[in-house]
């Protein structure tokens, strides 16, 4: 079961650092479906600091709407540091945004692998410098059902979030 308590006050402080910052956010979703938004745009007077966000669950649209070259997906597969820079820096620079956050991971129950088993998730922090982005990358392994490892997922980059914003 979630921990809807803790995400509502990870939210609240991400939108009053935003507004405290003059930043806007966007996000670029996979295994949480649009929930990082949601969890942001819960919050009363997010619209000031929220550009955007796309879910891109599929490859498709991730290459079609973000711009993830398919030949990042072929050689590394959905669910890898490569495809998420790629996927963070894609939505920063279509919203306008000055920070964005991007996820992809393997929720479960099934579709894990050896390599990348269940809990797997990558995460893409860019954060606008000029006309460029600093892109920051993170592996992690969450443990549990696929409702933890997004809601894990989901304060994890929020969490990000709270630390690149300047």
């Amino acid at each position: 079961m979630a921990d809807y308590e803790s995400l509502r006050k990870l939210s609240e402080a991400v939108v009053h650092d935003l507004t405290e910052a003059g930043k806007a956010v966007a996000t670029a979703e996979s295994c949480t479906g649009g929930w990082i938004a949601k969890s942001i745009t819960d919050v009363a007077g997010s619209s000031a600091v929220f550009a955007y966000g796309i879910v891109s669950y599929s490859n498709g649209a991730k290459e079609s709407i973000l711009g993830v070259q398919n030949a990042t997906i072929d050689r590394h597969g959905a669910v890898s540091e490569e495809v998420v820079e790629e996927m963070a820096d894609g939505v920063l620079h279509l919203s306008g945004a000055d920070i964005a956050v991007a996820v992809s991971g393997i929720a479960g129950p099934g579709g894990g692998t050896d390599d990348k088993p269940v809990g797997t998730v990558w995460f893409a922090w860019a954060v606008r410098d000029g006309a460029d982005a600093l892109v920051d990358t993170r592996l992690e392994n969450f443990d549990g059902d696929r409702e933890l490892v997004r809601e894990l997922t989901v304060a994890h980059a929020m969490q990000g979030l709270l630390e690149r914003i300047a």
